[in-house]
Parts: C-alpha cells; structure tokens; sequence
C-alpha cells in the first residue's frame, strides 16, 4: 500500500467519525448513515491493501 493510499484511506475514515458525530448531534440519520459508510469503505480498502501487501511480500520472500 502506498503511503498516499493510507493517508487518504485515513482521511475518509476521520471524515466518516465526523459525518457520524455530527449526525447524531443534529438527529440527521442520513448524515450518521453517510459517516458509517465513508468508515466501512475505508477500512475495506484498507484490508483489501493489506492482504495486497501481504502477497506482494510472500512473493517477494519465494524469489529469494
């Protein structure tokens, strides 16, 4: 994973908290709903990157 997929993985999860904090300050559902989407994407994307990390890695060790 590329240090800018993890920055902008990390920015959506933090924008996801804050859309869902927000939305329970201000009753919106749809805003809450919104913040927890944003933070289930980013942390897919971030697993999908690891297991990527991790295959690239086991490949690298087996060349050797």
């Amino acid at each position: 994973m590329s240090f800018s997929d993890k920055i902008s993985n990390k920015a959506q999860e933090l924008s996801g908290k804050a859309k869902e904090s927000a939305g329970d300050a201000t009753n919106d559902d749809e805003l809450k709903a919104e913040g927890l989407k944003d933070q289930a994407e980013a942390g897919l994307k971030q697993a999908g990157e690891k297991i990527s990390d991790a295959a690239k890695s086991a490949t690298e060790h087996f060349k050797k």
